[in-house]
């Protein structure tokens, strides 16, 4: 990119993961932050002079004003449609936060508004860059799995009180659209579907909330998955699980080898009050004549993780693929078609969980 004019970008929504995407951005040479947009002025501005970036409380008046490009949205979940089409009734293309949104139809206005408007869409879902889920990925591709034909998913957390009370859109399904499902598992939903790579037949899902009578929404969900090449798939998650963080995705293949990656360990993230405590690794590896690769692997993601601030560094590899798509005009490596699968996938749980049946595909 030396030489070559930088793409502006801009943050819309100043909350926790904002700074973490700004830090980011700060470090990516196809990109400068020129602008930040926040309802609150006062925000705003005390975000942007951080960055020494322009505050704004409208979208429209900033992407146009600061000649925006690309926009990274880092709202409540439930307010990312209205950013999105904003920006890009404007022309900036936009990366959006996890996850794509809440529901089907927006998730599809969205993605209608971004083809309309001849820009791109990605969502951020940073573990697909980590250096372990890479692997997997990669091992699919190579056939090394026959075809994955069971998945498994598994993310135990604990979120308190002082987590839920923290920002007043959370726990309610008003204002943040659910709970474990829609936060904290995105990341663990959308590696399964993207190991996979079947569409999905029918889903069978149940929700409680187990350990936290002061908010609204589930803390722990767990469903059964159908696809339509026959492979099945399981899911467990929750936030009602004391202490820390463990989750995993494992992928077994028709030909009886398994791939799998521990994508968190050791304490919930929580951006601004704690860090990243493990590393991600693969924690099983049974793909044959590669047994004895674990090991070193496991040696080298530790090291890599030691030497970064992971919070930010798998965004910032995200951030700079969408960058590098805009530039090169090709796909980013996880649009808003992908992100749609997770918002499909959380929403027929709620619906089996509310109907007590099986939600067959498509929605």
């Amino acid at each position: 990119m030396t030489g070559m004019k930088k793409l502006r970008s801009a943050i819309i929504g100043c909350g926790k993961m904002a700074q973490v995407h700004a830090q980011a951005l700060t470090q990516i040479e196809d990109t400068e932050l020129v602008a930040v947009q926040s309802r609150s002025l006062d925000k705003a501005t005390a975000f942007a002079a951080h960055y020494g970036a322009a505050a704004y409380t409208d979208i429209g008046e900033m992407i146009r004003r600061e000649q925006v490009e690309v926009v990274v949205i880092c709202t409540p979940h439930p307010a990312h449609k209205d950013a999105t089409l904003a920006a890009f009734v404007a022309g900036a293309h936009v990366l959006v936060e996890k996850p794509l949104a809440i529901s089907l139809e927006d998730s599809d206005a969205m993605i209608a508004a971004g083809e309309a408007a001849g820009r791109q869409l990605g969502m951020i879902s940073q573990r697909r860059f980590i250096p372990a889920a890479l692997r997997i990925r990669q091992a699919i591709d190579a056939g090394k799995l026959g075809t994955p034909m069971l998945g498994f998913v598994v993310m135990y957390g604990w979120r308190d009180e002082t987590y839920y009370s923290s920002d007043p859109w959370r726990g309610s399904w008003a204002a943040e659209g659910g709970g474990v499902l829609v936060n904290q598992a995105p990341h663990q939903l959308d590696l399964l579907q993207w190991y996979m790579g079947s569409e999905v037949e029918d889903v069978y899902g149940a929700w409680s909330n187990i350990n936290h009578p002061y908010i609204e929404v589930e803390d722990t969900a767990v469903a059964v998955v159908r696809f339509k090449n026959g492979a099945l798939a399981n899911i467990m998650v929750s936030n009602a699980q004391k202490p820390g963080i463990y989750s995993k995705v494992h992928i077994h293949g028709s030909n009886g080898a398994t791939a799998g990656v521990q994508t968190d360990g050791g304490a919930m993230f929580l951006p601004g009050r704690s860090a990243v405590l493990e590393p991600p690794i693969n924690d099983l590896w049974t793909v044959p004549g590669e047994e004895g690769l674990l090991a070193q692997w496991q040696q080298e993601d530790t090291a890599l993780f030691n030497s970064i601030n992971a919070a930010e560094y798998f965004i910032r590899l995200q951030q700079q693929d969408f960058f590098r798509a805009i530039i090169d005009q090709r796909t980013p490596l996880v649009t808003g078609l992908e992100g749609r699968k997770t918002v499909e996938l959380f929403n027929a749980i709620y619906r089996s969980s509310q109907e007590r049946r099986a939600i067959r595909w498509p929605l």
